[in-house]
């Protein structure tokens, strides 16, 4: 037993057997902790950017439609109508020449939230997204993105 034991360290000497020692595994996850702990914050700031970036665009697709619903109809919907006016004819509004976005569904925000046609305080019309948390305010990305038609 003893002479296996022997036999079996001769042919493995330490120096020579291979693999990572425990510090530099432990050396390599802290890199690797550090460089994720860096990284990680400006990657999540970059997605909420974006989200918003991408309702503004969504919003401007939207006004361009009621354009076109202005065009055809004469006047914007009414905010009892509201954006479905886009998808489906309202009563009374002749010339009405749509549908005026495509699908079947109304818009939403880049966070699931319907986006809301309502009048502005300064007159005039707006759409609305109140942002990440879907209620009105809010500080950072759970402002309130407004634009207006004019």
């Amino acid at each position: 037993m003893v002479q296996r034991r022997r036999q079996y360290r001769e042919s493995y000497p330490q120096s020579n057997r291979p693999g990572w020692t425990l510090v530099e595994l432990l050396v390599a996850l802290a890199i690797i902790g550090l460089v994720a702990g860096l990284v990680a914050p400006q990657v999540l700031r970059y997605l909420g950017t974006a989200k918003v970036t991408a309702t503004q665009t969504q919003m401007a697709n939207i006004a361009s439609a009621l354009d076109l619903y202005y065009l055809d109809v004469g006047s914007y919907p009414s905010e009892e109508a509201g954006l479905a006016a886009l998808l489906s004819a309202p009563p009374g509004a002749s010339g009405w020449n749509g549908p005026y976005l495509k699908g079947d569904a109304l818009a939403k925000d880049a966070w699931g939230h319907q986006l809301e046609f309502e009048a502005a305080p300064e007159g005039g019309l707006s759409i609305v997204s109140f942002g990440r948390d879907g209620k009105p305010d809010g500080i950072g990305l759970d402002q309130d993105i407004r634009r207006k038609i004019e």
